[in-house]
């Protein structure tokens, strides 16, 4: 994983802003009594994603007459998508849209109190360090970071400055992983023995984006920025636009998918980050320049961190050739499953009678319950579209922003699924185990 240190003054401007820190700490620590229960609260885009199209603007504007929300401006350093979402934004809400060629442009404006950040994977905890640091509230896409150096900065960022910082994990806001926690954490199910994470899909085109890449010039945009503190590159349109198949700036799948469900993995049973990792991926199926595997298999050891004798493992199985699996998240006790994708709990693998008498025990048998009507879809993560749970988080975002309470993907669960993450990418990459270094707050892998 590449230094993060020296090039982070490079991007981070706000040495102005870090300097700065004092004027803007007047601004930061006035705003929370600026925005009144009343007063509307002006928000700005940075990144005009597909992601954004899809879900985090129908969120918003689902949310935003009641909440008294509206979008002012977007930042893109793209001017294709920069003047696209100006002109999509707009004929949402009918009124003119300003436009900044980069975030420096985007926090000078005073029009600004809060952002929706929707960039490449590998620049959400640097874009938002730049937010909170520039006095705005966040709300930023998963995952946070997929790097401990990134992740760090910006937890030490968030709590200096006190800004409301929501993740887009939006299984957090959801109703279906709600009652799965609470039922889990009744003790109704029993202790979990395994976990069973599938994302799979079989679709060529996943993260392939022809069309945009043969819009994309070069003198466009700007690639320095595109690449932030990631080690310099020849410019290259594919990894601009179709990030996801490319590290240093997406792991795919884990950065993706795996984050979602570990971090509704965190939620459900209270724990911070797994104890170990192990991991291994390949292409398999779409030879087609990719750098990232199209198939990954990790394995987790969770538990207590100060209690090796009590946890449990889980599995994750990401595919692109074969969507049999689908997606959901299975977990497993000596009573039976629990299908959280449906909120399903059933005796399925329970100790049967003949089972335990052998043993002078008795049957362990879980009783079929519906713990949710819920769609699958609020569990999915391939799921697209502002579905309830994506509703209720953009709503839980907006409402901590006038109580100045944490919200419900707050800083910290978005650093514990960022140590998952990195320790994924280290086991992935090296072939070796991972652990977490609690003391230094980094990656570890076997010598």
């Amino acid at each position: 994983m590449p230094n993060n240190t020296n090039s982070r003054r490079d991007f981070i401007k706000l040495a102005a802003v870090g300097a700065a820190g004092m004027a803007i700490g007047s601004q930061a620590s006035s705003y929370a009594s600026i925005i009144g229960s009343n007063d509307r609260v002006r928000v700005g885009i940075v990144g005009f994603s597909d992601r954004l199209q899809d879900a985090l603007i129908p969120g918003l504007m689902k949310n935003g007459a009641a909440q008294n929300f509206e979008i002012v401006a977007v930042s893109d350093i793209w001017s294709l998508r920069r003047d696209e979402g100006a002109e999509y934004i707009g004929k949402l809400t009918g009124k003119t849209i300003a436009k900044a060629r980069n975030n420096e442009e985007l926090y000078d404006r005073k029009d600004v109190d809060a952002v929706i950040i929707s960039t490449a994977d590998h620049q959400h905890a640097m874009h938002a360090e730049e937010a909170v640091r520039a006095g705005r509230d966040v709300y930023v896409e998963k995952p946070l970071a997929n790097s401990m150096a990134d992740a760090r900065a910006l937890l030490r960022a968030v709590k200096e400055t006190n800004k409301v910082v929501q993740i887009g994990t939006q299984r957090r806001s959801s109703q279906g992983t709600i009652r799965v926690r609470d039922y889990i954490q009744s003790g109704a199910f029993g202790n979990i023995n395994m976990v069973r994470l599938y994302a799979t899909v079989n679709q060529p085109a996943r993260w392939h984006r022809p069309k945009l890449v043969a819009a994309l010039r070069q003198e466009d945009t700007d690639w320095k920025r595109f690449l932030m503190n990631r080690p310099k590159a020849a410019w290259d349109p594919r990894k601009y636009v179709e990030f996801r198949l490319y590290w240093p700036y997406s792991s795919g799948m884990p950065d993706q998918w795996m984050v979602h469900q570990i971090d509704a993995l965190h939620m459900i049973t209270g724990l911070p980050h797994p104890r170990s990792v192990v991991a291994s991926g390949g292409i398999y199926q779409w030879r087609d320049g990719r750098i990232n595997p199209d198939t990954i298999t990790a394995v987790f050891d969770y538990g207590p961190l100060n209690d090796l004798t009590k946890g449990f493992q889980v599995i994750f199985i990401g595919q692109m050739g074969n969507s049999a699996e689908g997606n959901n998240d299975t977990y497993y006790s000596n009573g039976g499953t629990l299908d959280a994708s449906k909120g399903k709990v059933t005796p399925a693998g329970g100790l049967p009678e003949r089972a335990a008498a052998a043993m002078n025990m008795k049957p362990n048998l879980l009783p079929e319950i519906k713990l949710t009507e819920a769609k699958s879809a609020e569990m999915a993560d391939t799921a697209t579209g502002a579905d309830d749970a994506v509703s209720a988080h953009m709503r839980n975002w907006m409402e901590c922003i006038r109580s100045r309470k944490a919200p419900n993907a707050d800083i910290q669960a978005g650093y514990n699924h960022s140590i998952a993450l990195c320790m994924t990418i280290a086991a992935m990459h090296t072939g070796k185990r991972a652990t977490f270094d609690e003391a230094k707050q980094e990656v570890v892998t076997e010598k």
